[in-house]
């Protein structure tokens, strides 16, 4: 089986980073194959006091790439949780990693949702969700898209894997 590279993209607080981990074990325990978490909030001063900006995303976007290419090249699939909201920051990632599989997810939940989940968290700066809600992009053309309201983790993972065939 080649490499994949699994893309988790939504808005803030919509579920990509538990359902990340999930899907990590899933993996391993129904494929047998290790794959890698890489997040965008790896790379970004999250926090509550300041908004972080589509150019702050797109200036350390280059980062990202390399990393995910740097684990593809050791043998490993990999995970993507990100918060993509522009045509370039898409491209950019895109055109890195055009040599592999790329299975993108949209990872989803109703606005109301994002923002009381978005509250209860207390990590992020308030109006983070409606924002990346608004702005995700792209807003059509994945292979799966997932209500995390709707769906458990466990269940995500599931349909996520039946793509990894």
């Amino acid at each position: 089986m080649s490499l994949k590279v699994i893309l988790l993209n939504g808005a803030s607080s919509s579920g990509k980073s538990t359902l990340a981990k999930s899907l990590q074990n899933h993996i391993k325990d129904n494929k047998k194959q290790e794959y890698r978490i890489i997040s965008i909030d790896d790379f970004l001063d999250m926090t509550i006091n300041k908004p972080v900006y589509e150019d702050d995303v797109f200036e350390i976007s280059h980062l990202l790439c390399q990393k995910v290419l740097n684990i593809l090249k050791i043998g490993y699939g990999v995970i993507v949780d990100h918060v993509i909201t522009s045509e370039r920051i898409y491209k950019q990632l895109a055109e890195a990693l055009k040599e592999y599989a790329l299975i993108m997810v949209q990872v989803t939940c109703p606005l109301n949702e994002l923002e009381k989940r978005e509250k209860k968290r207390k990590d992020r700066y308030i109006g983070s969700a409606k924002a990346s809600f608004e702005y995700l992009y792209p807003q059509k053309g994945y292979d799966l898209t997932l209500n995390t309201l709707e769906l458990s983790p466990k269940e995500c993972s599931e349909k996520i894997c039946e793509l990894l065939n």
